[in-house]
């Protein structure tokens, strides 16, 4: 039995220190009766779906029986409070572990190997100044492994706490009993007998590297996560409300639906609307990624988050507050930054087992060094190397990282990406699919032509733009557009997705639509009306019957996207194949492919088909993306591997597909495959590393070929280069084609 789930709630968890904690926090929340939930780590996030009757706070408590804190997410300033807090407190760690380690690094191993510098109380001065280093910076690494530990599990800061703890003792024992070794090798050569006498050196150099790796981390996840909630923060605060007259300032988020206010150069919109009054030009770099401003005029449609650059415009807001398209945005962004690519739960899965294993391992080379006839000191050198060497962070951060750098990006580039398998599934696509109507035209259509059978043209505009006024057609606007005077009522409207639309008009059935819609209506079509529509060349045309008769037919054009032919070409340079897919007659598709140079061509396919035309070339073993912005489109949108809506067109096409272009340009379609493709190209270079880093550095560590110094500083870098990769994504498609 299916459990119903309420809206999902989003908690920010503090306490994870690596994957393996926001896997155990995550299967901690799923054991509760009826509850879903998601974490991730890179985002110090869990998304949680709850019951019907189970309070949020039922969640907080059980993660923080988990050994972690929780709180209910409301906004993102909460969250950049928190990531600069935890970066203050792990600077101010730092330097005090830098400061003292330094000195005591130069000053244990000079004394070490020359015996004769050494002076009374040198051993005690040394152990003072790594006291510190060990009891106040290494302590977020001691918290963490003592509250995972009263929960009876283990995490990354056991390894370290151990390592820490265990290297400092090791020295303070050391000092008292006098014992020494042979020395161990740096890997650059083997030190001198004697060098290792004192391990305080190894316990403060450990800590210091590993407190700078974890700054550098959180410092870069936080501009990782600062990415995502960048786009919430382009809105304005406030805006300019006209009231009789009067510019009236009130805060953005007072704003209703139809007021009207005004925005003057450099100031950004406050809300989504329409231009009611003014010129202006105005930057949208910011939201839709176009490079060049857009003048805009009465009657234009604007978006609130872009910047007017020239000329004051009054505005009539549409959309306000979270129904904005620069809200949603932002919220989808996250939303995909939260989702796990199947990639990623590959990891959670070996991390949650990977810390065990160690701690296991670190014990058998302990004994296996014992065993052979080692030394003491031997043994536990290569045992602490084992420990802190072994740190499943950089397998954590290897997806979720480049994850979240590669929506934003997207994001920035106007294209929205729904979740982490969009990306797998864009990479993947070899088969383009494209509407025509909308989407590689302009969708701006006007008649250009009118013809009566037997009735006069005006008689005809009136009856067909009476029944189309209440459809949203492309096809239908340019009718009514032109159709003279006041037009009658319509009744027992229906719109006939992909073939026309039907009512009665003046209490007579009217129909306007294609041939094979008004044959499967029963009117028959005249030889004269199909010899008109043959001659039209390449504008689309439509017929009109007035109860159970052809009475014209009405033609109308649009124009090609400026983008269209540029961006063809660049999907055939990626190597992908197109196909242009519309319900329009095939003389007119296949001019506008010649135009845009599509290859392929699928015309006169009504909208059910559209879905069955896309299945087909998925059984034919393609991995197809399909490209729509209308109602029709929907199908084939949700029916294909990859579904890319034009957020200008239809809420349904929208809600059908997976990724949303907010840009009025074709360029987006390829530059999301150029992005998927980096950024996949990155998690799995992250995983290669990070895998291939323990790999390599284990058997290392386990035969006492590395010092704990060494491992430490190797295990640090491992995560600050995996973030710092991510972070390259940033650049991605920088200069793009149509950018001046």
């Amino acid at each position: 039995m299916s459990v119903v789930v309420a809206e999902p709630v989003e908690l920010a968890v503090s306490g994870m220190t690596c994957a393996a904690c926001a896997t155990r926090v995550e299967r901690k929340l799923n054991r509760m009766a009826g509850v879903r939930a998601s974490v991730n780590y890179a985002t110090q996030r869990a998304i949680v779906h709850l019951p019907p009757g189970m309070a949020p706070g039922d969640a907080v408590a059980e993660v923080r029986r988990a050994g972690y804190d929780a709180r209910v997410r409301h906004r993102a300033e909460d969250d950049h409070a928190a990531h600069t807090a935890a970066v203050a407190d792990l600077r101010r760690r730092l330097v005090v572990a830098a400061v003292l380690a330094v000195p005591l690094g130069n000053l244990s191993i000079s004394l070490a190997l020359v015996p004769s510098l050494r002076f009374p109380g040198w051993d005690v001065l040394c152990a003072l100044l790594a006291a510190p280093v060990v009891a106040y910076s290494a302590w977020p690494f001691h918290r963490a492994a003592a509250r995972t530990l009263r929960h009876g599990s283990a995490s990354m800061d056991t390894l370290v706490s151990l390592g820490v703890l265990a290297s400092f003792g090791w020295a303070v024992w050391s000092l008292v009993a006098g014992a020494s070794g042979p020395g161990y090798w740096l890997g650059f050569g083997a030190t001198a007998a004697g060098a290792d006498a004192i391990y305080l050196d190894v316990a403060a150099g450990v800590t210091t590297f590993l407190l700078a790796g974890r700054y550098f981390e959180t410092r870069s996840r936080r501009s990782a996560v600062g990415l995502l909630t960048a786009l919430g923060r382009l809105a304005a605060k406030d805006a300019r409300v006209l009231r009789d007259g009067v510019e009236t300032p009130v805060p953005a988020v007072e704003l209703r639906v139809g007021d009207r206010f005004v925005v003057k150069p450099g100031e950004a919109l406050p809300a989504d609307g329409v231009v009611v009054d003014g010129a202006s030009a105005v930057d949208t770099a910011t939201v839709t990624g176009e490079p060049v401003p857009v003048d805009v005029g009465p009657g234009d449609r604007v978006v609130g988050g872009t910047v007017a650059v020239a000329g004051r415009i009054v505005v009539r807001a549409t959309e306000v507050g979270a129904n904005t398209q620069l809200a949603r945005m932002s919220a989808l962004a996250e939303q995909a930054a939260q989702r796990k690519a199947d990639v990623q739960r590959v990891v959670d899965r070996v991390c949650a087992v990977f810390v065990p294993v160690v701690l296991v391992l670190s014990a058998l080379t302990l004994a296996g060094w014992l065993v052979t006839g080692h030394g003491a000191r031997d043994a536990f050198t290569a045992a602490v190397a084992v420990l802190i060497i072994a740190c499943p962070c950089a397998l954590g951060l290897a997806t979720p990282t480049a994850l979240m750098v590669g929506v934003a990006r997207a994001a920035s580039l106007g294209v929205l990406v729904k979740g982490p398998e969009a990306l797998e599934a864009t990479r993947a696509v070899d088969t383009v699919v494209l509407d025509k109507t909308g989407t590689v035209t302009t969708g701006r259509m006007a008649v250009v032509a009118v013809v009566g059978f037997g009735a006069d043209e005006a008689d005809v505009l009136r009856w067909a733009g009476a029944v189309e006024a209440a459809s949203e057609h492309p096809v239908a606007a340019a009718v009514v557009a032109v159709a003279d005077g006041p037009l009658p009522p319509v009744v027992g409207f229906r719109a006939l997705v992909g073939a026309g639309a039907r009512g009665e008009v003046d209490g007579v059935p009217v129909v306007v639509g294609t041939p094979v819609l008004l044959a499967e209506l029963g009117v028959a079509v005249p030889g004269a009306a199909l010899d008109w529509l043959a001659g039209i060349g390449t504008a689309t045309g439509v017929l009109v019957a007035r109860g159970d008769a052809v009475v014209g037919g009405i033609a109308v054009r649009d124009e090609v996207r400026p983008s269209a032919a540029a961006a063809v070409r660049r999907l055939h340079d990626l190597g992908l194949r197109t196909v242009l897919l519309t319900g329009d007659r095939w003389s007119a598709a296949r001019a506008v492919a010649d135009e845009v140079g599509v290859r392929e061509v699928l015309a006169e396919v009504r909208p059910a088909d559209k879905a069955a035309a896309v299945r087909d070339l998925r059984e034919r073993g393609h991995r197809v993306a399909m490209v729509g912005d209308g109602v029709n489109d929907g199908p084939a949108l949700a029916a294909a591997d990859l579904g890319m809506a034009l957020a200008r067109g239809s809420d349904v096409a929208a809600q059908a597909a997976d990724v949303v272009i907010v840009r009025d340009d074709l360029h987006a379609v390829p530059d999301a495959v150029v992005l998927a493709n980096r950024t996949l190209a990155v998690i799995r270079g992250n995983l290669w590393w990070a895998f291939g880093y323990n790999a390599a550095a284990l058997p290392l560590a386990a035969f006492g070929l590395l010092n704990p110094l060494v491992a430490g500083a190797a295990m640090a870098l491992s995560s600050v280069l995996v973030v710092t990769n991510s972070l390259r994504l940033r650049g991605v498609l920088a200069r793009r084609p149509g950018d001046r």
